[in-house]
């Protein structure tokens, strides 16, 4: 497809067709792509309509779905689909044969184990999954994050094994595995990474968070070749390399504090007189020490610090045994080439840690957790100029939050904007709470401890340009803060009739939750309890108003959204302990489905759930009609958040596939629901708000990816948005 003026690019497609053997014969789906849309039904989207073919005879013309159920067909039966146009045949698809089961198993190269400083083992499972075709032929290569078991939350010690990230082709071709080195550290807060063809050549980029000792390991005749990430020529002036290993010890740590100490009274908090100018007022003891502190004077009270205070703060505070932790040396953020695992470039990590957590509240809280706060990442994927796509980073939430955004043109990372709350001030940084406060920026202050452990991109306004829901704040597509979301504090929390901000929290959804007001909602699940006025609240996405929600004392942790009821109008919403109720707020019923994850299985459109964590065998469990499929042999991940690999449109028909790995990690399970539909509706992937979604889905607490319309049981057809869009044209010898 040609480009278009103020069209957006989207990725060129195939037909996807995708053949698997049922009791009743052989199921067929494939795709409706939305340029061959051209308008609606009462059942669903009009446009082309398809031939099917079997041994190269025409069994089927197919009207009214993208899926065939062949009942003649057998295990040895080849097929292929043709799209036809004013009666003619067009587009013939690749000829494919029946998967050998139910699903299909794409093979995995699993690392070796490793052993880490102090002698622990560890081994690797397949974590996070994206898609993103790396050629430009239209079908989707499958990128695997490795996880070692010894993976850690942020702010949990101890050492972790390296994190790799290997590309795949459908037949389990490794095309080559990047590993990160031992200077990022493993868990889901630390690497997220964007799959997604940013320069509009029709071919996918990666782009991750690295550090010196990344590098490419690319296979050839059985040997491999391995180049590391190329550093900033600054930091090979500074004496920084490859070798570098940054990982703290328990005794670099109490190093670290003794240099953090001699150098106190050069603090720039300390010079303006924000901080007290002796570390004996921050612990509340009697001053004893003159300053600039010497190095034994610095060791003592080090030693004081790590041994009396700190425990005296919080019983969890040991940090006599803090290891593990990266706090020191450079951040890079990398373009990698899709489809060769190359280095395209490095660039320093905007913004830098600039220390170990103190300014970023890590020591002030009575639980002290150095490395925690400084190092909350987010990505995503937006298109700001509603044509192309930017690459979103971020880091920080509950006290500083800083959000920038990029282009990438093929050679070059250019800064779109940038947005920086600024400190949150402190009267003292071992003893404070700078979570409520705002930050020091004019502009932006307002959005500290307002993001959530993940973010979400959508167009909320309606100016055809997204915007990055950064939690209770959202974030314009110019890099202006569209709003900040306040409310009034109830009777019973902690500071009645004062204002404050809805806060944090660990669940984020944007989707088109209620068709009978204008635009899109946010549900999300806060956590800051008996400080916050609100436990839950669905908000108005354009202006950030609260439409309904409930006070909670302490944090609720988890909700979701999904037509789980088609006898309600709307989808509706549910948070831990508060029930299942309508897109009005209406109390349907105190039980409620799971909330690990949603997928969009069923043919009528409703909503199921993946359920299944830690050990247990996932599932997909409709909230009425019970369980509809056991993914027998496979686990989910994450612990208690209990995801899937990917949840995603990423062939067939519209409906979304479940991709878990199998209980050994040897394959990545693919499953796709083989269930006659007569909806017809354009691949999901084909809305830039659900592509964008699978782009960011391995954002840290993995969520769900809703589409810009209103997906439903009761779907009304006339309102589904048919993109105005181009494609790049990839030049295939």
């Amino acid at each position: 497809m040609s480009q278009k003026k103020q069209a957006i690019q989207l990725e060129y497609l195939d037909r996807g067709l995708i053949a698997i053997g049922t009791s009743e014969g052989v199921f067929l789906s494939w795709r409706l792509l939305a340029n061959e849309v051209t308008g609606h039904s009462e059942k669903g989207l009009v446009g082309r309509h398809f031939h099917v073919y079997r041994n190269d005879t025409l069994i089927a013309t197919v009207n009214d779905s993208t899926n065939y159920q062949d009942r003649e067909g057998s295990a040895v039966s080849e097929y292929y689909v043709c799209a036809v146009l004013n009666g003619h045949e067009v587009d013939k698809s690749s000829i494919v044969k029946p998967w050998e089961n139910a699903y299909y198993d794409l093979p995995l190269q699993k690392p070796a184990d490793g052993v880490t400083p102090t002698g622990e083992t560890y081994t690797y499972s397949a974590n996070d999954m994206s898609v993103g075709d790396i050629d430009g032929d239209g079908q989707y290569e499958f990128f695997v994050k490795w996880d070692p078991s010894n993976s850690k939350d942020v702010s949990q010690k101890g050492y972790t094994g390296n994190v790799y990230i290997d590309c795949y082709k459908l037949d389990g071709t490794l095309l080559y595995r990047i590993d990160l080195g031992v200077n990022i550290r493993a868990g889901a807060h630390y690497t997220q990474f964007m799959v997604y063809d940013f320069d509009g050549d029709g071919k996918a980029e990666l782009m991750m968070k690295t550090a010196p000792g990344t590098k490419t390991i690319t296979y050839s005749n059985h040997k491999e070749v391995v180049a590391y990430i190329t550093m900033p020529n600054e930091d090979i002036d500074a004496g920084y390399c490859h070798d570098d290993d940054y990982r703290m010890s328990s005794e670099d740590y109490f190093n670290y504090i003794v240099r953090l100490f001699e150098n106190w009274h050069n603090h720039q908090e300390v010079r303006t007189n924000q901080w007290p100018s002796s570390l004996e007022e921050c612990f509340g003891i009697s001053k004893k020490y003159s300053y600039p502190l010497s190095k034994k004077d610095a060791e003592q009270l080090a030693a004081y610090f790590i041994d009396v205070y700190a425990p005296s703060r919080h019983q969890r505070n040991n940090l006599r045994d803090f290891e593990g932790f990266i706090l020191e040396g450079p951040e890079y953020l990398t373009v990698f080439e899709g489809q060769s695992g190359r280095e395209l470039e490095t660039i320093h990590y905007k913004p830098g840690r600039h220390d170990d957590g103190l300014m970023w509240g890590d020591y002030a809280m009575p639980r002290i957790e150095p490395g925690n706060r400084v190092d909350r990442f987010l990505a995503g994927v937006a298109y700001l100029d509603g044509e192309r796509p930017y690459a979103i980073f971020a880091r920080g939430y509950y006290t500083r939050a800083t959000i920038v955004s990029y282009s990438w043109d093929g050679f070059t990372l250019k800064e779109h904007w940038y947005v920086d709350s600024g400190w949150t001030p402190m009267h003292n940084p071992f003893n404070d709470n700078p979570h409520p406060r705002n930050g020091t920026s004019s502009e932006f202050g307002s959005i500290t401890n307002q993001g959530a452990h993940s973010l979400s991109v959508a167009d909320v306004d309606g100016d055809g340009k997204q915007e990055i829901i950064y939690g209770s704040a959202t974030i314009d597509h110019d890099g202006s803060v569209l709003y900040s979301s306040v409310d009034v504090m109830p009777p019973q929390s902690a500071a009645p009739g004062t204002i404050a901000k809805l806060g944090h929290g660990d669940t984020l959804h944007v989707a088109n939750v209620d068709p009978d007001r204008p635009g899109l909602e946010i549900f999300m699940v806060h956590e800051n309890g008996r400080w916050a006025p609100y436990g839950y609240t669905l908000r108005d996405a354009a202006t950030g108003e609260v439409l309904y929600g409930e006070y909670a004392d302490k944090d609720r942790d988890r909700g979701i959204v999904g037509d789980v009821d088609p006898g309600h109008r709307g989808l509706e919403t549910w948070a831990n302990g508060f029930g299942l109720k309508t897109a009005k707020g209406e109390q349907i019923s105190m039980d409620a489905p799971g909330t690990n994850m949603n997928i969009k299985w069923s043919g009528d459109m409703t909503t199921q759930i993946v359920e299944g964590a830690m050990e247990e065998t996932p599932i997909i469990r409709d909230w009425k009609k019970g369980c509809l499929l056991t993914a027998t042999d496979t686990r989910t991940n994450n612990g208690t958040k209990g995801n899937p690999c990917l949840v995603a449109d990423i062939f067939g028909d519209w409906r979304e596939e479940l991709l878990v790995r199998k209980k050994d990690s040897s394959a990545i399970r693919i499953y796709m629901n083989t269930e006659i539909t007569d909806r017809k509706l354009y691949t999901l992937m084909h809305d830039a708000q659900y592509r964008t979604g699978i782009a960011w889905q391995n954002t840290v607490y993995n969520q769900p990816s809703y589409p810009s319309f209103y997906f439903a049981s009761d779907i009304d057809w006339k309102n589904v948005p048919i993109p105005s869009f181009w494609t790049p044209c990839v030049n295939k010898e």
